[in-house]
């Protein structure tokens, strides 16, 4: 049996150039994943979401949103 989970996390109400520049710093750990698991950064109106997928481990896909929303938030702060 093959599971496949997906995780979007929405940032609304974020202006383009904070989300430009919070997708550019995430951009370098957005390499060399895991086979299996992928992150999609999009920006949608004043919104920044990320779309993560695994089709294999679970416990490492919420170890890797829990890591990317740590970098969001340093971002977050670094440019305000």
């Amino acid at each position: 049996m093959s599971l496949t989970c997906q995780v979007q996390v929405i940032l609304n109400n974020i202006s383009k150039e904070k989300a430009k520049t919070v997708k550019r710093a995430l951009e370098p750990d957005n390499v060399n994943f895991p086979e299996g698991l992928s992150l999609y950064i999009e920006n949608s109106d004043n919104k920044l979401v990320f779309n993560f997928e695994s089709e294999k481990n679970m416990k490492q896909l919420t170890g890797t949103v829990d890591e990317v929303m740590e970098h969001i938030q340093v971002a977050l702060k670094v440019i305000e």
